[in-house]
């Protein structure tokens, strides 16, 4: 893994929190705790390497829209809302979103442009949704996509697999 990373790259960290990784949590991922691991070993490998590493984190308002749609999670100021323990800190920048894309009405391109990244690298959860709509995104942007496949976790393995054949086949992401 080493080699995909470089001063260039950002790793891109998206919804590691308390409400979708944790036992009992409102929106629980119960994959998401066995990626864990696998991400704090890339935050690693990636910082060794000159890579920036960007969290980015739902961080809605008590009342956003969202909530038609899904459960209460990840409130602004609420435990639900931190960074897992684990990876707790271990970030350059954290950016906070409200819908599937880490890009849509976020600040996460001017972030990337100001790093200077023509790569990103994916982890986290749910690979078909925040991951996949954020890896469309970022081939919007014309950046190079590489997801870390042991590092995503969905709801379903159907639904991981067909998120990872439809961004190798769609935005040409590398999958490491």
């Amino acid at each position: 893994m080493a080699s995909a990373y470089t001063p260039q790259t950002a790793l891109i960290i998206i919804d590691m929190l308390n409400d979708f990784v944790l036992e009992g949590a409102p929106l629980e991922v119960p994959a998401a705790r066995g990626i864990v691991q696998h991400l704090v070993s890339a935050v690693s490998t990636a910082k060794a390497a000159g890579a920036r590493v960007v969290y980015v984190c739902d961080a809605h308002a008590p009342d956003d829209e969202e909530f038609r749609n899904w459960p209460r999670h990840c409130v602004k100021g609420t435990l639900g809302a931190q960074v897992v323990a684990a990876l707790r800190d271990q970030h350059d920048v954290l950016v906070e979103k409200t819908r599937y894309s880490g890009f849509f009405r976020t600040r996460l391109d001017e972030v990337l442009q100001g790093l200077g990244t023509k790569t990103v690298v994916l982890g986290g959860i749910l690979t078909d949704i925040c991951i996949y709509f954020t890896a469309a995104d970022a081939y919007m942007r014309d950046y190079q996509i590489a997801v870390l496949k042991e590092g995503v976790a969905a709801l379903s393995e159907e639904d991981h697999q067909w998120a990872l054949r439809q961004m190798e086949r769609l935005f040409r992401a590398a999958l490491l």
